[in-house]
């Protein structure tokens, strides 16, 4: 179970599947890692962020993503040595995102989005049956090529989930932009940390 916790910490922000964590640690079953993996949840420890899908089926198979509930573990058990701030940014908006759920809007559910193309947007936010709002954590939009990565996904999802409430979190950028017939807002991280 100590390994499983160092290796899931060690890899918050990225996709897991039952299956390769069952091949990794040598295991029988996919069911006994889903089990530890929730002993993990429910012990505060990590959360899972379910990939988002109309069909039920498909998001119960689909690989999971995983966050670390204070970014301070990571730094402590983590195996990886260099820093990598646009993961701790987005680990910090997926609590931000996960407290706002618990204590304000019970009724909304977070996911991540992607698709065949594995563009990816990093969070969508589901009120009842509607997306409420897409979300993006890009702490380098500076760089051409991930600001146009990160916001030709943005704007697949919008056009396929009929959501026109897009949102970059960003390092220090602020401001909005249209891009094609959807308008995009940027803001930084601190600022929106103290909004809503």
């Amino acid at each position: 179970m100590e390994s499983l916790a160092k290796y899931l910490v060690s890899n918050f922000s990225n996709e897991i599947s039952f299956n390769k964590l069952k091949n990794i640690f040598s295991l029988k079953k996919a069911h006994t890692i889903k089990n530890y993996v929730k002993y993990l949840e429910n012990a505060y420890l990590i959360f899972v962020l379910e990939r988002f899908s109309f069909k039920l089926k498909q998001q119960i198979i689909a690989p999971k993503k995983i966050y670390c509930i204070d970014t301070g573990i990571i730094n402590s058990i983590s195996f990886k040595s260099s820093e990598n701030f646009g993961k701790f940014f987005e680990n910090v908006v997926c609590i931000e995102l996960l407290r706002r759920k618990n204590h304000l809007q019970k009724d909304v559910e977070i996911f991540y989005w992607k698709n065949a193309q594995h563009e990816e947007v990093d969070f969508l936010v589901k009120q009842k049956n509607n997306v409420k709002q897409l979300i993006q954590v890009c702490y380098n939009i500076d760089n051409d090529d991930v600001k146009k990565r990160e916001l030709k996904a943005l704007v697949k999802a919008s056009e396929e989930l009929k959501c026109n409430n897009l949102l970059v979190i960003t390092e220090c950028v602020e401001g909005e932009e249209k891009i094609g017939r959807n308008n995009v807002r940027f803001i930084p991280l601190w600022k929106w940390l103290l909004s809503d």
